[in-house]
């Protein structure tokens, strides 16, 4: 234990203090209806020269910046203290200018990976890419609620080709609060803000509901 607060561990221990801070910061933005993930998006780095076309190899532009700021973070803090661990195991913890150098050598190759994996995880297309009025009339589902006229939840909806948008909403004037998981009918928007509706209950899963009830 003495070994993670020694300042040979310092970077690390840094680097592992500020990803348990943006975890915290991203928590209380989602409860509150907001998203930092969303916020900073995904930068794009397609067509400049530079640092910016090496950051690309490591997938800058696949995914949200944040999830990519926390991965690095992550596999730094956490090949750090194992480097250190292992030095430390057979003689004594490296000199820290040394134990950055290699943990960032070794962070680098696990970021690209890890990042092409999340990749296809993360929709494609975000909403900015698409026609918001396509949106409308789609049923959504409550993924970040209840929904009510307060601050903005999210909602997932899928578009006409199959692809999943995760879009800020709220709901519209005289509903009562949508629950998470609820399915939600998209009305009309604001801005970039979605006005949503309880979704019509199709009858044929009406009566399938109630056949599975009585059984």
């Amino acid at each position: 234990m003495a070994l993670l607060f020694s300042p040979e561990c310092a970077p690390f221990a840094i680097a592992a203090a500020i990803l348990v801070g943006l975890t915290a910061i991203e928590m209380l933005a989602m409860v509150m209806g907001f998203s930092m993930t969303e916020f900073l998006g995904k930068p794009e780095v397609h067509g400049h020269d530079g640092i910016l076309a090496y950051l690309s190899w490591l997938n800058l532009g696949g995914v949200p910046l944040l999830i990519l700021m926390m991965l690095t973070l992550g596999f730094f803090a956490m090949t750090g203290f194992a480097l250190q661990a292992v030095a430390n195991a057979f003689w004594a913890p490296l000199p820290s200018f040394i134990a950055v150098i290699l943990a960032a050598l070794a962070t680098i190759p696990m970021v690209r990976a890890s990042s092409r994996t999340v990749a296809r995880a993360v929709p494609h297309d975000e909403t900015y890419a698409v026609d918001l009025d396509a949106l409308l009339g789609r049923t959504a589902e409550v993924s970040i609620g209840p929904l009510d006229q307060g601050l903005p939840g999210r909602v997932r909806v899928k578009d006409q080709h199959g692809n999943w948008h995760v879009l800020r909403a709220r709901a519209a004037k005289g509903e009562g609060p949508l629950a998470i998981g609820a399915s939600v009918l998209l009305v009309d928007h604001k801005a970039n803000v979605f006005i949503a509706i309880p979704a019509p209950v199709d009858p044929a899963d009406a009566d399938n509901q109630s056949l599975r009830e009585q059984q």
